[in-house]
């Protein structure tokens, strides 16, 4: 952001559009989840808990519940003996897909 005197100001504001998705991003198992979900496709629960190593099944609903809130993931539940329920990534988290691979690109080559 620019202060009043065209100078770009060095804080990010709290509650700002990319304080928000940088805050989504930083939580624990997020890019995990949604790494799983875009090299994946849609991917039932018990799927995702063991692609994301370490994670527990509890952390896993919360993490999912949180970014379907947030309009990264959407869950697909269908109403079968046991129930089928799918998550896969909204436009919004295919965008964030974008942001990630560039980031990745950039951690191969400097690793």
């Amino acid at each position: 952001m620019m202060t009043k005197d065209g100078t770009a100001d060095a804080a990010i504001p709290k509650g700002c559009p990319l304080d928000l998705v940088m805050r989504l991003l930083s939580g624990e198992w997020t890019t995990h989840i949604l790494w799983v979900l875009s090299n994946n496709g849609p991917t039932r629960h018990g799927e995702l808990r063991r692609r994301v190593e370490g994670i527990s099944s509890k952390v896993l609903t919360d993490r999912l519940r949180m970014l379907e809130q947030e309009g990264v993931v959407f869950r697909d539940y269908e109403p079968t003996v046991p129930p089928k329920v799918t998550y896969g990534l909204t436009d919004h988290g295919r965008e964030l897909d974008d942001a990630l691979r560039s980031i990745h690109g950039i951690a191969e080559r400097w690793g």
